[in-house]
């Protein structure tokens, strides 16, 4: 079985609250889990020590067994000191798309053309 630790969203409209839970990769975001691990509240501050709670030798132990981690949970993870940091660079992701490079091209052709003439 192929298992996840990733969040449970909770709590209502515009207010929400997660658990960290393991599950099996197949099921539903908010569905069945096999165990829940700790919570996550986006809602306080970023140096409140409740904003996420984790049992660490339980999380230790899911990694052992092969749970893979969401993006989310493994920077809970890191943080924790649990898990090696892994690189991340998008670098594509900031890059603008070829219409956009085309017409800044085009716009750089412009402004340059009249400096010429001069």
């Amino acid at each position: 079985m192929a298992t996840k630790i990733r969040l449970a969203r909770g709590g209502s409209k515009k207010r929400p609250h997660y658990a960290i839970v393991v599950s099996d990769s197949r099921m539903p975001r908010d569905g069945r889990f096999l165990e829940k691990l700790g919570t996550y509240n986006p809602l306080l501050a970023k140096d409140s020590e409740d904003r996420i709670t984790l049992d660490l030798d339980r999380a230790k132990h899911w990694l052992d067994q092969g749970a893979q981690p969401t993006d989310r949970v493994a920077r809970f993870l890191e943080a924790a000191g649990v898990r090696e940091k892994a690189t991340r660079a998008n670098m594509k992701k900031a890059e603008p798309g070829k219409k956009a490079k085309a017409r800044a091209t085009e716009k750089a052709a412009k402004a340059a053309a009249p400096a010429e003439a001069e």
